[in-house]
């Protein structure tokens, strides 16, 4: 009997679960730790939906290493894209670390990350922002936000009129303001604490709007004490006053300590994102993306969300795709050592391609992030003008020796198969070398097929 490569995929995924938690459409994303869902879709595409999020280090026990931003893409929320590292710390200048929640907004034909960091003179949590031509990154820093300080997990809402409000929320607290156009700054005298409106309010805003109400939704402690439940409140005004109405998502099992989400409308339904620890077995510092319907009632309330293994697939296995492309280079963990990017040869994807293979060692790096060990299959869409040798590395292993691994001229661009390679847990080189040959890397994919025991 031949086995297709999603029943062999999603068989070996069941084996590694908790008994308890053998999900089909949720968790989202299995290969990578992830929270804090920021889902949006943009005006440019309202088939795709895009979500934005933090990352969690395998093997944490501490929120202090998260580290690196991903942005995923689905049309159909079963078949997930990973864009790769999107923005780190790495690529802060002013931030010591603490990558925590984030939001994305499209501003004057630019897509623009909206994050937190704790920045490194004063040891307070900053709201940066960061700026990218494509939605999926990657993202560089503009800086962070004046007049927002301990501006933690903050959410940018944009209203039908263009006004961008930002808000913020730490520690029992929740704030909003206008933001002007640049984003880089408060309006002066807009400043809103919204903390006495919502009720056990902790942190983590978010606002969306529905039928002419406005509704803040955020992480809040029952009583004051862990874990987290989502809470809501509806305003007539993004600024309030707010009243609120209670919780949409209480604890649940497998939930780990905390909770962050958003509320988004994708071909025509309402879905509500969060976070578990359903992938980890319940650790809290080691989160996956989750998913459910939203339903309102007639009055305008919420119907309360008790998360599913199910989701939002009718029960169809949810897989994803690592997607890397080759010409981000350094902005997104990888590297161009004696290489360079083109755009003269049409048809390539994003931004460009790389090129350049002049001296034997020359070579592309793109950066794979996974929780744990697995296989994937090894993919790079390329041109080459001639039959040519490579030597390609992926973690610690080389895929050919000295003498190269023979790669034969394409007609065009093509995708090779490489066959299965072994990704260790965490951060993965991939590094891609000829011997001096004239070829054009495009972008580097990889597709789980199972997770391999250390």
């Amino acid at each position: 009997m031949k086995l297709h490569f999603k029943t062999i995929l999603l068989i070996t995924i069941l084996a590694y679960l908790p008994v308890k938690f053998m999900a089909s459409g949720n968790p989202l994303i299995w290969h990578l730790f992830a929270a804090d869902p920021s889902a949006h879709v943009w005006p440019s595409d309202t088939n795709t939906l895009w979500i934005y999020a933090s990352t969690d280090m395998p093997g944490t026990n501490h929120h202090a290493t998260m580290h690196d931003y991903h942005v995923y893409s689905t049309t159909d929320m079963i078949n997930w894209t990973d864009h790769g590292r999107a923005l780190s710390v790495d690529d802060v200048d002013w931030a010591v670390g603490y990558a925590w929640a984030i939001d994305a907004v499209y501003w004057n034909e630019k897509y623009y990350l909206i994050y937190c960091m704790i920045e490194r003179k004063t040891g307070i949590f900053r709201t940066g922002v960061a700026e990218s031509d494509l939605p999926q990154g990657p993202f560089n820093d503009l800086g962070f936000i004046a007049g927002v300080e301990w501006g933690q997990d903050p959410a940018l809402f944009v209203d039908d009129d263009g006004q961008a409000y930002l808000f913020w929320g730490l520690n029992g607290t929740c704030k909003a303001a206008k933001l002007a156009n640049d984003l880089l700054s408060i309006i002066p005298g807009t400043v809103v604490d919204l903390t006495d409106q919502l009720f056990e309010v902790f942190e983590g805003p978010w606002v969306h709007k529905y039928k002419g109400k406005y509704y803040l939704s955020y992480p809040g402690l029952p009583d004051g004490t862990w874990p987290e439940e989502m809470y809501y409140a509806i305003a007539d005004h993004p600024l309030g006053p707010y009243t609120s109405l209670g919780k949409y998502i209480r604890e649940f099992e497998g939930h780990g300590s905390t909770n962050h989400g958003s509320i988004t409308k994708f071909k025509d339904n309402w879905i509500a994102f969060y976070h578990s620890a359903w992938v980890s077995g319940g650790n809290g510092h080691e989160r996956n993306l989750m998913a459910d319907f939203l339903y309102y009632n007639a009055d305008g309330t919420i119907q309360p969300i008790i998360p599913t293994a199910e989701g939002i697939t009718d029960g169809i296995q949810t897989t994803a795709t690592i997607l890397l492309e080759a010409e981000n280079g350094n902005a997104a963990g990888g590297k161009l050592d004696g290489t360079y990017v083109s755009t003269q040869t049409p048809d390539y994807s994003a931004r460009g391609y790389v090129t350049g293979f002049d001296v034997r060692h020359d070579n592309v790096q793109v950066l794979a992030q996974v929780n744990d060990y697995m296989d994937a299959r090894l993919t790079i869409r390329l041109e080459a003008e001639d039959d040519f040798a490579a030597d390609i590395l992926v973690g610690a292993k080389m895929l050919a020796q000295w003498e190269g691994l023979p790669m034969k001229k394409t007609k065009g661009w093509q995708e090779i198969d490489l066959g299965i390679v072994q990704l260790r847990k965490g951060d993965n080189i991939i590094r891609f070398s000829t011997h001096n040959a004239e070829v054009k890397i495009d972008y580097f994919k990889l597709e789980p097929v199972m997770p391999v025991k250390k």
